[in-house]
C-alpha cells in the first residue's frame, strides 16, 4: 500500500519526508532543539527546506546561549544609565563613553533628568567665554583654510598678468592727475608692505631702473621713525641716499589712533623721475583695461 502524497496545503510542503506528520517533525524538532542545536543544523537533520515551517516547527522554543550573538552596546547602554542615574549630563556621558547623544537620549530617555545646581553669575560668564572661545577658535580655522585655498587658486603669475594687476593697482593707490590740477607724475603712497613689493615688481617688469626711483616716509611722530627708516630700506632694497627726509605727523590728541604698535611703520611714497610718460602710459592701460572689461559678455 503506497502513503498518499500530501499537497502544499498541508503546510509540509518544503519537507523532503512527507510521510512525516507536522506533530512528528514538531516533536522531534523540540528535542534536537532542547539537545542545543542551532536552526541550521535542525534544517538539515530534519531536511527542512522552508523557513517558515521551520518557525513553525520551533516555536516557543528558545535557542541555546552558543547560538545568541553578543550585542557590544549593551554594556554602553547599561554605562550611560548608571552614569545619567548619577546625575551626569549627556555631554559628559558622550565624553566618557564616546557614543553619540542620540543614542545617550535613546537609553535613558525614561530616566529623570538630573537636577543641576543653580549657577552664580561667575560660572556662567566663564561657561559662556568658554564657549565663544571655541566658536571663535573654529571660526579663525575656517577662516584661513579658506584663505589658504584662494592662495592656492592663484599659482605663478604671467607678465600679462602681473601687467594688467599693476595698473588696476597703481589706478587705485597711485597718485593721478585731475582737470583742475594738472599732474602727471608717477607716484605710489600705501602703508601696506606686500602692495610696496606688488608695485615694484610691476616697475620692474616694465623696466624702470632703480636709479629712477626715489622713497619718501611719512608717520606720526609718536613712531619710532628710524626705525621705520630701516625696515623699508631693507624692504626696497635701496640705500638710504635713495631717501628723501622722513616727513613727521603731529599727533591730535583729541582723536583716538589705529595705527599704533611694533607694525605701524607709516606709509611710504614711490616716485619714478621722468615719469610723465609713463603716468600717461598707465592711465591709457587703464582705459584700455575698462573698455574691455565693459565689451566682454559674462
Amino acid at each position: 500500500m503506497t502513503t498518499p502524497q500530501r499537497r502544499d496545503g498541508d503546510g509540509l510542503g518544503g519537507l523532503r519526508d512527507r510521510s512525516a506528520t507536522f506533530e512528528e517533525l514538531r516533536g522531534r524538532a523540540i528535542a534536537l532543539r532542547r539537545e542545543g542545536l542551532s536552526r541550521r543544523q535542525i534544517r538539515d537533520r530534519l531536511k527542512v527546506g522552508n523557513n517558515d515551517l521551520l518557525n513553525r516547527l520551533l516555536e516557543g522554543e528558545a535557542p541555546p546561549e552558543w547560538t545568541k550573538r553578543p550585542n557590544a552596546k549593551d554594556d554602553l547602554r547599561s554605562r550611560a544609565r548608571e552614569m545619567r542615574i548619577q546625575g551626569m549630563t549627556y555631554d559628559r556621558i558622550q565624553l566618557e563613553l564616546g557614543c553619540s547623544k542620540s543614542s545617550i537620549s535613546l537609553w535613558v530617555r525614561d530616566l529623570p533628568k538630573p537636577e543641576r545646581p543653580p549657577r552664580t553669575p561667575e560660572e556662567a560668564s566663564a561657561i559662556a567665554k568658554r564657549g565663544w572661545e571655541a566658536t571663535m577658535r573654529r571660526r579663525e580655522i575656517e577662516r584661513q583654510q579658506t584663505k589658504l585655498r584662494a592662495a592656492r587658486e592663484i599659482g605663478r603669475m604671467t607678465d600679462r598678468e602681473l601687467f594688467l594687476v599693476g595698473v588696476g593697482l597703481y589706478w587705485a593707490e597711485g597718485a593721478k592727475s585731475k582737470p583742475y590740477r594738472l599732474a602727471e607724475r608717477a607716484v605710489f603712497i600705501n602703508s601696506d608692505p606686500d602692495m610696496i613689493t606688488l608695485y615694484l615688481a610691476w616697475l620692474r617688469l616694465l623696466g624702470i631702473e632703480p636709479r629712477r626711483l626715489r622713497f619718501h616716509l611719512m608717520i606720526h611722530e609718536s613712531a619710532d621713525a628710524a626705525e621705520a627708516e630701516r625696515y623699508w630700506a631693507d624692504l626696497v632694497g635701496a640705500d638710504t641716499n635713495a631717501f628723501s627726509k622722513t616727513t613727521l605727523k603731529k599727533h591730535n590728541p583729541k582723536t583716538t589712533r589705529k595705527n599704533t604698535g611694533e607694525s605701524y611703520r607709516g606709509c611710504l611714497s614711490i616716485r619714478v623721475l621722468d615719469g610723465a610718460d609713463l603716468y600717461r602710459r598707465i592711465e591709457g592701460w587703464w582705459y584700455g583695461i575698462v573698455v574691455g572689461a565693459r565689451s566682454t559678455d559674462y
